[in-house]
């Protein structure tokens, strides 16, 4: 419990770091749109082909198969809670795709892989994994629409759509063609040479400090006095530790499923919420400082989330 409480404090260590150095005026002018660039363009591709290609191969990717419905429909069902409830709450038109993907979506890996290894073991890899795939699906599909239209909605532009040439653009990001590249590659049997491998690896692992840099320069700008914490910023908490992963519950309860994928599954979907939801909002002219603070205050909280369901979900299922 203690090395996984350590992994989210390594978390909020480098957001503090990018807040103290912008504070520092270390980030001037378009330094934070560089960095957002970076991470979806360069580094998060390269982590999709790095970490499939040496995690999966074409048996694993098929044994797994009927355990990769629950996540996605446990997900498009917290979508759907959340649509309704950014009605119900008055959510400006301008934040409610960012605020239905931070409910809805959950730090699968970079918090939520090396907590499920420290609790589970190495057995847990393939599973969370899943979880991963599914993850990143909905996001880079569902989610970028959603924030790229909050984005058209606070600049005056009209709403993208998803058929257009536009929207199939924002639709197939670098990152899931690079999910996608991994996938192809990984069923058609595809080996890359191991000095492309390397390229992916190193260029892959900046992809967890930048983005917590970023949230962090996010937060440094946000004058606190101005920002208001509503009831939409509970209810993404209460999305992120209590809805998905009750819904994860429902659609996995009485199903013929491993019990460690269960156990992984549930602990996964109460992670907080996606690190790259700020980067996206300041790519698309969303509200980079509300993902910013919902992203945050969800990674501070799993400090004391993460522990809760350690404790329990071993005997749950």
């Amino acid at each position: 419990m203690l090395n996984a409480l350590q992994s989210v404090f390594s978390v909020i260590a480098m957001i503090a770091l990018g807040f103290f150095l912008a504070k520092r005026k270390w980030f001037e002018g378009n330094s934070s749109a560089l960095i957002s660039r970076l991470v979806v363009s360069v580094a998060l591709p390269a982590y999709m082909i790095s970490n499939l290609m040496t995690s999966y191969d074409k048996a694993k990717l098929i044994s797994m198969l009927p355990g990769l419905p629950i996540p996605f429909l446990a997900m498009l069902g917290s979508f759907l809670v959340a649509s309704g409830l950014a009605v119900v709450l008055k959510v400006p038109k301008g934040r409610r795709g960012t605020f239905a993907s931070m409910f809805s979506l959950a730090n699968a890996v970079f918090i939520g892989l090396p907590v499920n290894l420290l609790l589970f073991g190495d057995e847990s890899l393939p599973f969370a994994l899943l979880y991963y795939i599914a993850n990143t699906t909905v996001f880079w599909t569902l989610g970028t629409y959603l924030i790229a239209s909050d984005g058209a909605i606070r600049s005056g532009r009209a709403k993208p759509s998803p058929v257009s040439a536009a929207g199939l653009k924002r639709i197939l990001s670098p990152p899931l063609l690079g999910f996608i590249a991994a996938i192809f590659m990984i069923i058609t049997g595809i080996s890359l040479p191991k000095s492309i491998m390397d390229l992916c690896k190193y260029l892959g692992n900046m992809t967890t400090p930048l983005s917590m840099l970023f949230v962090g320069i996010v937060i440094s700008r946000i004058e606190l006095k101005k920002m208001r914490f509503g009831l939409d910023i509970a209810f993404v908490l209460a999305g992120r530790f209590l809805v998905t992963p009750f819904l994860i519950y429902l659609l996995m309860r009485g199903r013929d499923l491993p019990l460690l994928m269960k156990q992984v599954f549930l602990i996964t979907s109460a992670m907080p919420a996606m690190t790259q939801t700020p980067i996206l909002a300041e790519a698309y002219g969303a509200d980079a400082e509300y993902a910013g603070i919902g992203t945050s205050l969800t990674t501070v909280l799993s400090m004391i989330t993460i522990p809760i369901y350690m404790g329990f979900v071993g005997g749950i299922f």
